[in-house]
């Protein structure tokens, strides 16, 4: 079994995924995710301001206000940059990597669940992106607009990725060095979300060991951390509702 600790640096400004609306994430985005008891957590995550448009895109926020990533997001990255490297290129590794989105799902773990995006002291605001999205329906060609929050190039995150298989540790690295060329976040397709990467630690380490950083830095201390909050937002709207049914009348 092997930690790999990795320092992503955007090369490229990167968008966020999150709906700003939070029935609409409640109701569809987190209930895609991997693990159905994330829920409450994420959407309390979103903290959704009244002047943000509906339709944005946004950044979830960890309890100090800063934007992060969700440890399934780079879990998310792995699986499609590996899906792509085993069809082109000089990855072997990727290339005897089959069935990789479930052995990703089952033996490749990101740590801690909520990952901090660390802007630059110079350029430290959450900025924005608007593009037109084009569509041909069968009403003819169709054209909206579509809003997002940005982190701005030179950004860093820093995570670890467990591998069950010490063989894995290979895989992992030939995806990273995908992502200069394909990255993440919304809109990755235009060159958005592009990154390099160093790897600050390779070790290896016990089930034990693994099974303790899980504790520490995994679900179960997000969990703790978000419980009081998560309740106290649900609490703080549930008491809201009628006073502001009632003012519309």
């Amino acid at each position: 079994m092997k930690k790999l600790t990795i320092c992503v640096t955007l090369m490229e400004e990167m968008l966020g995924t999150a709906a700003a609306d939070k029935k609409i994430h409640e109701t569809y985005i987190a209930s895609k995710a991997e693990d159905a008891e994330k829920l409450e957590e994420e959407v309390a995550a979103i903290g959704v301001d009244g002047v943000v448009e509906k339709s944005m895109t946004i950044f979830p926020r960890d309890k100090d206000g800063c934007p992060i990533m969700w440890d399934y997001q780079i879990r998310g990255y792995l699986k499609e940059s590996i899906g792509f490297l085993r069809k082109a290129g000089d990855a072997e590794g990727c290339k005897s990597f089959t069935n990789h989105k479930k052995k990703i799902d089952g033996t490749v773990f990101v740590q801690p669940r909520m990952i901090r995006l660390e802007m630059p002291v110079n350029d430290n605001e959450i900025g924005n992106c608007q593009r037109p999205l084009r569509a041909e329906t069968a009403q003819g060609p169709r054209t909206a607009l579509a809003n997002s929050e940005t982190v701005p190039a030179g950004t860093q995150l820093t995570f670890d990725v467990i591998c069950f298989n010490d063989a894995d540790a290979k895989v992992i690295i030939e995806a990273m060095d995908y992502g200069i060329f394909h990255g993440m976040g919304q809109w990755r397709n235009s060159g958005k979300g592009a990154f390099d990467y160093e790897v600050l630690n390779e070790e290896k380490i016990s089930m034990q060991e693994a099974r303790e950083l899980q504790l520490k830095f995994g679900k179960a201390a997000a969990a703790l951390e978000y419980e009081e909050k998560v309740r106290e937002r649900m609490a703080e709207e549930e008491d809201g509702k009628p006073a502001r049914r009632k003012a519309r009348k």
